[in-house]
């Protein structure tokens, strides 16, 4: 009798985290009591101004910008004819135009921009600053005791993207990369890409800022973060950039409960992949063949 009730004992105090009280709340709470803490403890041992937060927020708006008009697809094309006007880039030029893999190319290209912009950089602005980058999210010992709340999350955001699938707009929109059905390389090559760019992004967003800006500005760093979160979804359908609000605040608070940005990098790669299976699913067909077709 004892061994069944304590499982069910167990699963209701799993739960029961997730009430929003106790998630989002108690959380915030506990951000604003650290943060105070933190900045008592920077006082008595004389640490003066804070230039954390300045730092990674203006550099942070320059790299959004950078990656905003050099990062895209459009970009890598403009440079790509650029290299026309010397002789030693024509063969390379023209060796990308006419692969069979030439949006593969111009995807790799915003990856890798991503990868750059999003960790890299952000990794070498902190050990400028004396910084530990595994305080900024990237600590492993408490994920698996709060990798159920991701395994739950993806459960209900899999039910809404089967939902959605069956959209005109969603089906049209996903993957990003229209050739991901030619074979097996092309998809996993750009899942590959898709999913090193979530986990630069989920570091940029929930890590490097909100732990820089979590001392000054406590448990507000989440909605500060939600603002530009949500504006780098603009273009996208309408409801995505909306519910990119709703899921910078529930991921914000994720990292900072979890104190790691695992649990929201995996909810956020499994989600991904997910929407472009079932957007294959309505409008072609996963991929039959290993390596493309000449």
């Amino acid at each position: 009798m004892t061994a069944i009730a304590k499982p069910q004992r167990t699963l209701a105090a799993k739960l029961g985290e997730l009430h929003p009280k106790r998630f989002f709340l108690e959380t915030w709470r506990r951000m604003d009591e650290e943060a105070m803490v933190e900045r008592a403890e920077r006082a008595k041992a004389g640490g003066g101004y804070d230039y954390r937060p300045m730092v990674v927020l203006c550099l942070g708006a320059v790299l959004l910008t950078l990656m905003e008009y050099f990062g895209g697809r459009s970009a890598f094309d403009r440079i790509l004819t650029s290299l026309t006007d010397h002789e030693i880039a024509v063969d390379f030029w023209r060796e990308v135009r006419n692969s069979p893999f030439n949006r593969l190319y111009e995807f790799t290209w915003w990856a890798c921009c991503r990868v750059v912009g999003y960790f890299l950089i952000p990794v070498v602005a902190l050990k400028l600053m004396g910084e530990r980058v595994r305080d900024y999210g990237l600590e492993t010992k408490r994920f698996l005791e709060h990798a159920w709340i991701y395994a739950f999350a993806y459960a209900i955001v899999l039910g809404c993207v089967i939902v959605v699938s069956y959209t005109e707009e969603f089906s049209t929109y996903y993957p990003f990369y229209k050739r991901a059905s030619r074979s097996w390389f092309d998809f996993g090559a750009w899942e590959l890409m898709y999913a090193a760019q979530f986990f630069s992004l989920e570091f940029f967003f929930r890590g490097f800022w909100l732990r820089a800006c979590k001392t000054m500005m406590g448990s507000h760093a989440i909605f500060a973060m939600v603002v530009p979160y949500c504006m780098i979804h603009y273009g996208k359908p309408w409801l995505e950039a909306l519910a990119a609000i709703i899921a910078g605040v529930v991921l914000g608070t994720l990292a900072m409960k979890t104190r790691s940005i695992w649990s929201g990098f995996l909810i956020h790669v499994s989600v991904a992949i997910s929407m472009d299976v079932a957007a294959l699913l309505q409008t072609s067909h996963l991929p039959e063949r290993f390596w493309p077709l000449p």
